[in-house]
This record gives structure tokens, sequence and C-alpha cells, in this order.
């Protein structure tokens, strides 16, 4: 049945030209398969996870695409998270060295993370539909601040905003559909789809923000905050990107190397003696970090 469903789609590229989203989450699931097949686990999480994005987004591109597809790709996709992809080590890894931390230095340790996405966010916002992108400086400042004295009701709500808008370019075709993307000097193109990795940047980043504001409430009911979400803490690594430009094996992406060990300076950092100037300091040199750079 696969064989079938795989000969009858359309390339990719056409798909975007025509905005036939069904036949773009296809062409990726096709891909996917036959990364698959041929045992490159890495393309095989790339592909499926796209068309898993596309026809999850749209409820009509998920009726047209059809359960057998939908469900052959969610079985491969669970198949693929229990190999020990970079996809899953780093992520598994992060979640064990912060259970040595308390929250509030896994919360830190998350918005050191996020602030190495803002000059990417400043980038890619020029995108239709990503202009949301370009706040990211500022809700790393808001944060922080946070920490220190309560926001008031307008960073309050910007941060809210800044949420429900991240939420919404995912379910967008200006996300996944249109193939847009920024000019990366001595590299290929970086396409806005290239955050959908690790679970999607974009709403890593909203769950940040989102548990930050569930602690901001909490605190000012004198309730018990919930536990601080991980995820953003590997966000930076952007593995969809050097998989979908030809990398073999990400572990050795000089890029990748060198996010990696960020985040285990920024762990070692946060064992160390803190102070919130030292915390400052350290994002605002991240702020300026162009995380492409070659």
């Amino acid at each position: 049945m696969f064989h079938k469903i795989q000969n009858e789609v359309r390339s990719a590229e056409e798909c975007q030209k025509d905005q036939d989203w069904a036949g773009l989450a296809r062409a990726y699931y096709r891909s996917g398969v036959d990364a698959m097949e041929a045992g490159d686990l890495d393309r095989a999480q790339l592909w499926l996870g796209r068309a898993d994005t596309i026809y999850s987004a749209d409820d009509d591109v998920y009726d047209e695409v059809g359960d057998a597809l939908i469900d052959d790709c969610s079985d491969r996709i669970g198949q693929l998270e229990e190999e020990p992809l970079l996809y899953n080590r780093i992520p598994s890894s992060v979640e064990e060295m912060a259970d040595s931390l308390g929250d509030a230095q896994i919360r830190v340790w998350g918005l050191l993370s996020l602030a190495r996405l803002v000059k990417l966010g400043e980038r890619l916002s020029v995108l239709p539909g990503c202009e949301a992108l370009s706040r990211l400086g500022w809700a790393v400042d808001t944060v922080f601040s946070s920490f220190q004295e309560p926001p008031t009701e307008d960073e309050f709500n910007g941060l809210k905003d800044l949420c429900d808008a991240l939420y919404e370019l995912g379910d967008s075709p200006d996300f996944w559909g249109r193939g847009s993307g920024i000019e990366v000097p001595g590299g290929a193109p970086f396409q806005v789809f290239d955050l959908n990795g690790m679970m999607g940047v974009h709403l890593e980043i909203d769950a940040y923000l989102n548990s930050h504001l569930e602690l901001l409430c909490a605190l000012s009911q004198e309730e018990e905050p919930s536990d601080p979400e991980t995820g953003i803490i590997a966000g930076a690594l952007l593995p969809d990107y050097y998989v979908r430009t030809g990398a073999d094996k990400l572990e050795e992406v000089p890029h990748i190397r060198a996010e990696l060990e960020r985040i285990s300076s920024d762990y070692d950092f946060l064992c160390s003696e803190l102070t919130w100037d030292l915390v400052h300091e350290r994002l605002e040199a991240y702020k300026k970090l162009d995380i492409l750079a070659r």
C-alpha cells in the first residue's frame, strides 16, 4: 500500500509552488520512508517529522492525507524515538543533568539557551508570518528582569501575546509550507521550517515562556509553581538544518559541537557561585551570537 502511496506523490517543490499541502506532506513522508529503509535515521527523523507537522496543523490536510499514511508515519516516528539519535539523546541528557539543579537554575539555563536564538529570530522575522521572532530579545530581557521583580501588566501580557503568536506560527503555511528562508554566508539557506526539529524550537520557546508566566502567577498567589521546562535548553542545536543541508553525522558538525559545549558550559556556570550580574553578562553575550556563522 505504501509503495503505491509513494509512487503517486508529487515532488515537494511542485507542491510548494501549487500550495498543495496534502501533497507536500506525502512528499516528505515518502522521503522519510526512503531514508528509514536506507538506514539513514537522521534524515528519516527530519522528513517524517515535517510530514507530521503539516498534516497535524490543518484538519483538511489531515483528512486528505488519510489514516493509512498518518498511522504509518506515526508508527515510524515512534520507532525513531527509540533509536540513539542526537535528536533523542541530547534532550534526555539535559533532563538527567537538570535533576541535579534547583528549579531557578533550570529556568536560567533555559533562558541562556533562548538568548542564543535571538539573533536568528531577528533574521527570520523578515519572512512572511515570522514577525513574532523579532521579539525574542525583548522576551529574554523581560524574563530576566522578572526573576528579580514582578513584571508590569504590559510585560506580562506581552509575553502571553508572544506565546500565542509562536503557537499560531506552527499552524501556518508560512512556517511549514512555503519553503521561506534566509541566506547564510558561506552556507546553505536556513529555512524557517528548519526550526521543526527537537519538538519544534518555536513550540519549545512557547512552552518555556508559558512556564515562566505560570511561575509568576503561582508566586503572586503564594502557590506551588509547576516544574520548569527543559526542552528549550537544546533548542539552539538546530539539527534539522544540518541534516537537510547534507550532514551525515550530526555529532561531527562544528556548529553542533560548539552548541553542545555551550550547553555544558552553561551547566557548569549554573553550578558555580552565581550573581544576577554574571547571568546578565552571559545573556548579553549570547544575544549577540550568530549561531549559524561560519
